[in-house]
Parts: C-alpha cells; sequence; structure tokens
C-alpha cells in the first residue's frame, strides 16, 4: 500500500510532497507583494500543464500549474513559487483573449534572467544551485534582442522552473460572460509593492508590530482621542479639529515629559515613551484641549507665563476630576481648597510663594508650563477664525452634552463657556461704554429769556430758545494723563488718542485737559477734542512718575472734581493713587503692577 493510501485503522497516510510544497507555498505568499497576485494553484495529475521535470510554470491566467508528485524542500518550493508569481507580476504572460504565440527561446531565456536577478534582492526561499553567480544587465528585451544577434549562453538557456521547459504559458482569457475582462498583472504588483513599502515605513517607525500584522497599531493617545469625537461631546467638536503629534525626538528635544499643546497650531505633542494608561491619556488629552480651548495663552496677559500655566493647571485638573474623564497620571496638579476659583483668582492667591512653584509639575514637566507659545513641528494651521473654532467646538459641545443628558459639570466651567459663548467687546467699543457713563454730554437748556424762535406755521407763538450754560459747558470734560517716557510706545499713543478724540467729538465734548508727564508733568491746559489726536506735540521722553500729573489735575481749581481722568501708560509705571473715577489705556499682553480701581482698556 502506498503512503498515501489508507492503512489499516483507516486514516489517510501523510503525503511528504504535498506537505513541503504546501509549506513553501504559504510562505512564498506570505510576502505581501506576491499573496497579493492570488495565484490559482493546480496540481492535478490530469493537468497537462505542469513541467514534466521541474517544478512549475505559470499560464496568463493566473493558475501556477504544480508537478503532483515532484519532492523538494519548503524553501525550494517557495523560491519556484515566488519565480513564477515574479513572472506574472512583471508582465512576462500578460492577460489577454484571443489566440496567444508563446515567447521563444531568447525571450524566455531573457526573463527568467531578469527574475532571478530581481529575487537576489527579493529574497524569498532558496535558489538552486545550479544557477549561474551572475546575471547580465539589461532589460527583458535587450537580452533577448543581445542574444539572437550573438547566440543564447548555455548557462543561461534552462534558469527557470520548468526543469528545461518553459515555464511562462500563454492561454486565451476565458471568455465568459460572467467573467471580468483580463487582468493587468503589471498594476497589481506594482500596487502590490508600493504597499509593501508603506508596511516596511510603519514597521521601521513603530506603527505596526511586523510585516504580517494586518492593521496598523492604533496608539493608546489615539484611541482616546477618537473616544472624545464618539463618546463624549463636551470636548469631541474640539478633538475633531485637533491632531495629535508623536514624535519621541521632538518630545525629547523640547523637554515634553507626557503631553504640550499649541493652540494656534491646533496640535497636541505627546510623548510617546510616556508610559500611560489609555484612560490617563484621555485625562491629558481632555486637559490640553481645554487649555487650547479657553484660551489660557491667550489669557496670561502681563502675568508670569508659567505661573498663570500652573494656576490654569489646577483649575483645569478639578474640573476633570469632578466630570470623572479619564484617570489623572501621578503628578499633575490639584487641590481641593481651589475649587470654584479662576485661574485668575488661583494665579493671585499662589503668585506669593514663587520658589516652591517653579518645582511643580505640569503635564509637560517640572517646572516647564504644557501651553507653547508656537508650533513645534508644523506652522499654524490654516483657521479661518482660530478664536471662533474653539469657541463654536466648546459651545456647541456643551449643547450637546445637556441635549444628552451626560451629568452636570462643575459651575466654574460652564460659566466660562457660557463666556465663551458671548465674546468680549473690543477695547474701542468699551471705550466707548466708558465715555457713555463717565462723561456727560452737553444738554442745552430752554428759556424765554432768549430771543424766541418762531415757526412758520405758528408765527403769533412765541417759543424758548436753547443755549448752553458756561457751568453745563464746563462740566463736560475729562482729563489725560499721557505717559511721554521713553519707553512708550508711538503705535499706542496715536491709537488711545484717536480713540479718545473721536469718542469726544461724538459727544460734543469742547475740550479735554491733557497733561504730559514723564519725570515731571507738563500741563498742556484744556485742548480742543480735534487737536489731541493730530497736532498736539508731545514733550518729555524721559523716565516714569505719573502720580505728580494725577496730583497735579487734583488740585486744579478749573479741573471739576466730577470729570474722570484717562491714563494712558505702558504699564512700567509705579502704583498711582487716584481718587476721582478714571481708567487706564495700556498695550495689549501688558499688565499693572498694581491692583488698579478702574477699568483697563487693553490696545490690540
Amino acid at each position: 500500500m502506498s503512503r498515501r493510501g489508507a492503512d489499516r485503522t483507516g486514516k489517510v497516510a501523510a503525503d511528504p510532497a504535498a506537505e513541503a510544497f504546501t509549506a513553501g507555498l504559504r510562505l512564498a505568499l506570505g510576502n505581501p507583494a506576491l499573496g497579493a497576485l492570488e495565484p490559482t494553484v493546480c496540481r492535478s495529475k490530469e493537468c497537462r500543464d505542469h513541467p514534466e521535470h521541474g517544478l512549475c510554470r505559470i499560464d496568463s491566467s493566473g493558475t501556477l500549474h504544480v508537478h503532483p508528485t515532484r519532492r523538494a524542500e519548503p524553501a525550494d518550493w517557495a523560491w519556484a513559487v515566488a519565480h513564477c508569481v515574479i513572472h506574472l507580476g512583471f508582465g512576462h504572460v500578460p492577460a489577454a483573449t484571443g489566440s496567444r504565440v508563446q515567447p521563444d527561446r531568447f525571450d524566455l531565456a531573457a526573463r527568467c534572467a531578469v527574475v532571478n536577478r530581481f529575487q537576489e534582492t527579493f529574497p524569498c526561499g532558496r535558489a538552486p544551485d545550479d544557477l549561474p553567480a551572475s546575471w547580465p544587465g539589461g532589460d527583458e528585451e535587450q537580452l533577448a534582442a543581445r542574444w539572437r544577434r550573438d547566440g543564447l549562453p548555455a548557462a543561461y538557456e534552462h534558469c527557470g522552473t520548468g526543469g528545461g521547459a518553459p515555464d511562462q504559458l500563454l492561454v486565451p482569457w476565458p471568455d465568459h460572460s460572467w467573467q471580468p475582462g483580463p487582468t493587468d498583472w503589471r498594476e497589481a504588483f506594482a500596487r502590490a509593492l508600493t504597499r509593501g513599502v508603506s508596511v516596511a515605513m510603519d514597521v521601521a517607525g513603530g506603527h505596526r508590530t511586523s510585516f504580517t500584522d494586518p492593521d496598523p497599531v492604533v496608539r493608546p493617545w489615539h484611541r482616546a482621542l477618537n473616544w472624545f469625537v464618539s463618546s463624549y461631546p463636551l470636548l469631541g467638536g474640539i478633538a475633531a479639529g485637533m491632531t495629535v503629534v508623536a514624535d519621541a525626538e521632538l518630545a525629547r528635544t523640547h523637554d515634553i515629559a507626557i503631553a504640550a499643546v499649541n493652540a494656534t497650531a491646533g496640535e497636541i505633542y505627546v510623548n510617546p515613551l510616556a508610559h500611560l494608561t489609555e484612560e490617563q491619556w484621555r485625562f491629558v488629552l481632555a486637559h490640553e484641549m481645554l487649555h487650547a480651548a479657553l484660551r489660557h495663552g491667550e489669557r496670561t496677559g502681563g502675568r508670569d507665563p508659567y505661573l498663570f500655566n500652573v494656576a490654569a493647571d489646577y483649575v483645569v485638573n478639578g474640573w476633570l476630576r469632578d466630570m470623572d474623564v479619564g484617570e489623572m497620571p501621578e503628578g499633575l496638579l490639584y487641590d481641593a481648597d481651589l475649587a470654584g476659583l479662576s485661574a485668575e483668582e488661583v494665579y493671585d492667591r499662589i503668585a506669593g510663594d514663587l520658589r516652591r512653584l517653579r518645582r511643580l509639575s505640569t503635564p509637560r514637566g517640572r517646572g516647564r508650563g504644557d501651553v507653547l507659545g508656537e508650533p513645534l513641528a508644523r506652522g499654524p494651521a490654516d483657521y479661518v477664525d482660530l478664536d471662533g473654532f474653539y469657541r463654536r467646538a466648546l459651545v456647541q459641545g456643551f449643547d450637546l452634552h445637556g441635549y444628552q443628558d451626560r451629568g452636570l459639570l462643575p459651575a466654574g466651567l460652564v460659566e466660562e463657556i457660557r463666556a465663551l459663548s458671548h465674546p468680549p467687546l473690543p477695547w474701542d467699543a468699551r471705550l466707548a461704554r466708558w465715555f457713555d457713563v463717565f462723561v456727560p454730554r452737553p444738554e442745552p437748556v430752554r428759556s424765554f429769556a432768549r430771543p424766541s424762535r418762531r415757526q412758520a406755521s405758528t408765527p403769533d407763538i412765541p417759543r424758548a430758545g436753547r443755549w448752553h450754560p458756561p457751568e453745563e459747558v464746563a462740566r463736560c470734560t475729562f482729563g489725560v494723563v499721557l505717559d511721554t517716557s521713553g519707553s512708550m510706545s508711538r503705535v499706542l499713543l496715536g491709537k488711545a488718542l484717536g480713540a479718545i478724540a473721536s469718542y469726544a467729538a461724538a459727544r460734543d465734548v469742547p475740550a479735554a485737559r491733557v497733561v504730559f508727564c514723564d519725570t515731571a508733568p507738563h500741563d498742556a491746559g484744556y485742548l480742543p477734542v480735534e487737536e489731541i489726536a493730530g497736532r498736539v506735540r508731545v514733550t518729555g521722553r524721559g523716565g516714569t512718575a505719573l502720580q505728580p500729573a494725577v496730583d497735579l489735575l487734583g488740585r486744579a481749581r478749573d479741573f471739576p472734581a466730577s470729570a474722570p481722568l484717562l491714563i494712558i501708560t505702558d504699564a512700567r509705571c509705579e502704583v498711582l493713587r487716584v481718587r476721582r473715577e478714571h481708567a487706564y489705556l495700556i498695550p495689549h499682553g501688558a499688565g499693572l503692577p498694581f491692583r488698579p480701581g478702574g477699568p483697563v482698556f487693553r490696545v490690540r
């Protein structure tokens, strides 16, 4: 009884030839580029297309004809299968309909030489020992033309898998109505090679665990970000517009221990070497998204950026713990005693102990803020209105959160989100409102002491005339204390004085009292409002001492006690004591070194 027959127990005996071929086929087609062509295997004894003395041959329909009883090692079978499949991918046996003309011996040898040369750089299995040590240069057509002219070397005549017979066979494509047209094997192989290169890059970059891994590795920070998009509407809109940049070298260069954010670029930079769970990544990403959405970087003003970052961390981490979003990693900032306070209020509380605060850790690391001022990897994102994007995403997420009954939110976070839905007025509009409240408009008084005014329709009826009493006109004024020290910006002077002049003229204010001040006050007296911005020649340009100018107006008998003051300075001044209604105009981003007693307008 043959080994492939049944033994006395009825079990079919193993077939070593079939097992070796199956192992070799699996080894060859395990390569993504070769397996993508998906050749059909024919190992039937009744098939007349398999080679008589070789291992296998390929036809133009994509069928691999294998000798049914030939014995070889799996590595030998893998090389032979790869050889035939590469013939298919190189277009040596193109699929076509109709009668086919078989290639001659020169074409066959040239094509096998080109495939063998390629297999030396594309190893799969083990090549036969009797192959030539080197292969000639040139493509198939060049080799075939040269050998037709000069003769075919014996070493290259039978270097395929047919064992002296052709290993390439052209057959007509089946002409069936249900069968699609001929397959373009070359295009399929090119696409497979491209995918193979992409997989190799993914493996090298750590996005796949191996070449056989079918799917890229989804990192925990990506899963955490996708969770916000799919399952947490409050931050889902922001997460959809953010990009996570995971680059170990970038994190090392910029000292990023876990994460940092740049709101302008819409990028969250994470350290892929940080060992956090997916729940901890959720907490970290939510932390950075709230920094960006609430514009903590832009709200710093004249404060210390790192200390304000620390204050915002206390607030944000408290909210996230209250909302039970993820799990807070060890080392981040949290203090239950600061619950319910804004970032600005926390800053005022913690700013007194700078030495201790410099040792505290944000997600970026100890002593470093995780709110970045500039993007690290790429340029700014192409948002038309960045403030509008974050405001819209957070407000819409808040609405969805409430609509879906996702639970209660911290009161401080709700207050800030509602404030975002009503963006602050620009400084000049707020200044106009301040004028409306504190700078009265001179109101005319009607009196019969003036010559009567008559109307053409009722000429016999005397009417009261309108006039402005002197005391009323004198009351409608205000004072301007102008810092003219060497550090003052001319741009700030121009914008501030222009706005003051336009609003005063719109309210019919006749004149304003202007005092220039550097190291000493220079009283310019009452100036018509149209001259404040245009024809005023600024004197001074020395140091900064504004209190004498404030005191000068406080003692002036011709300056009404109810008239307000506008103090224009670059905020590099001493503590001021002003005992009347007043306001400050300072550059955007600057901060006064004291708690002001009136509104502060930051000029952009």
